[in-house]
């Protein structure tokens, strides 16, 4: 097991206290088995050991996985022990959760070379240097290593009838879909990884409350130890789907500022409140005043929302780029300017449009391009609709792709 010896992390203040409130609260969806007995730890000054596990499935880290990375930060700032724990080996097998179909599985190549990044953005929010570092794990260290023997004990824990009664498991038999027995082994090697590393919390989001129910049931089989479950809110768009990599709506913890400030800036009036608490650090008393703000007539929530767009640019960047990003935003699509600064590129006159555009990453494929031209959403030199799919170029211009994508084209001389 992978377990350090129970510590105390001295006396708890009553700053330590009113963090331990906001802790439990903000952004909270469910602790298990009682926020009252987590209070009662976490007052103790006990020092805990808390992970989140996210399977490399994809290069980037969104606002989705900054929820629940946010949660294990106010934790390791009250000196608790963090690890963030990579799914090497469970991404391979894919997460079933909320899929009404089987998750295309990742080769190790595919993963290692998702995996590569993370921490690196994950440094953003959690501290992995200084006087209490965050860990960083790989589950592949202990599940490659187990044999039948091992699995045929873990799975003598849980029924068929649990795996069964999931809501995407019983919603595939309803409709006819098959269930492959991978998906069923996904949960054992989640609540595995709990009971290797000897957890005290599991920090997640609540589409994750199968998954850690498991993990905590093996650590009172096996280790004979309570393990408390902690559930985030998910960020949710106007259609109810959650915002990450599945659903192609993500803001990623690399975009640029003005990428970022533009995609917070388009989302709808419902995710303004959501988005300041589950994405931003500011007060609680604030997050209070900005929802009765919203509740007054006279209040134009767009200017609410750059003021949240402004907090998230700022956590990921500073308050210059974060007001650069805001005055970029204002002369493009409030004023229709161009932005200031603008991607160039030379070309040999004569290129295809398309051709441009998918080489400089404005668009993923040419099937794309075909879409936006009869969408109306390609543009040059502001004025003039592309309504060709064969366009090429032989001038210098700029080129509007839908409402945030913007290309300076020159012709080589």
């Amino acid at each position: 097991m992978i377990f350090g010896k129970k510590t105390q992390i001295g006396p708890i203040t009553k700053k330590d206290e009113e963090k331990i409130e906001h802790l439990l609260n903000r952004g909270v969806e469910q602790i298990l088995p009682s926020v009252d007995f987590l209070r009662s730890k976490l007052k103790s000054g006990q020092r805990l050991k808390i992970y989140t596990g996210i399977d490399p499935t994809g290069p980037f880290l969104h606002l989705g996985h900054s929820i629940w990375l946010e949660k294990l930060r106010q934790f390791q700032d009250l000196g608790h022990e963090i690890v963030l724990l990579i799914g090497g080996f469970t991404a391979t097998i894919g997460d079933p959760t909320g899929k009404d179909t089987a998750r295309k599985v990742l080769t190790e190549n595919e993963v290692a070379s998702n995996a590569k990044k993370y921490v690196e953005q994950a440094a953003k929010i959690l501290n992995f240097k200084g006087k209490n570092p965050a860990k960083v794990l790989n589950n592949s260290k202990w599940l490659k290593k187990m044999n039948f023997s091992d699995i045929l004990k873990l799975s003598s824990l849980i029924t068929v009838d649990q795996l069964l009664k999931r809501d995407m498991f019983e919603k595939r038999v309803l409709e006819g879909k098959p269930i492959y027995l991978h998906e069923f082994m996904y949960a054992l090697m989640q609540g595995y990884d709990s009971v290797i590393l000897d957890v005290d919390v599991e920090v997640g989001g609540n589409d994750q409350l199968f998954n850690m129910l498991v993990g905590r049931d093996f650590q009172k089989k096996i280790n004979n130890k309570e393990k408390f479950v902690l559930t985030m809110k998910l960020l949710t768009d106007s259609s109810g789907k959650k915002m990450g990599k599945s659903e192609g709506n993500m803001v990623t913890l690399e975009d640029g500022p003005n990428e970022m400030y533009g995609k917070v800036m388009s989302w709808t009036d419902s995710m303004i409140v959501p988005g300041f608490e589950l994405c931003t650090r500011i007060t609680d008393q604030d997050l209070k005043n900005i929802s009765d703000d919203l509740g007054r007539t006279e209040t134009n929530p767009r200017d609410v929302k750059m003021k949240l767009a402004h907090e998230v640019v700022s956590l990921y960047y500073d308050e210059h780029k974060a007001l650069s990003a805001g005055k970029n935003f204002t002369q493009t699509f409030q004023k229709h300017q161009l932005p200031d600064e603008i991607q160039t590129v030379s070309v040999v006159s004569g290129e295809l449009l398309s051709k441009i555009l998918f080489e400089n990453n404005l668009i993923d494929s040419v099937g794309e391009f075909k879409r936006l031209v009869k969408e109306g959403a390609v543009n040059i030199n502001e004025n003039q609709k592309v309504d060709s799919f064969s366009i090429t170029i032989d001038q210098d211009v700029t080129v509007k792709v839908g409402k945030k994508r913007f290309l300076k084209i020159n012709i080589k001389r």
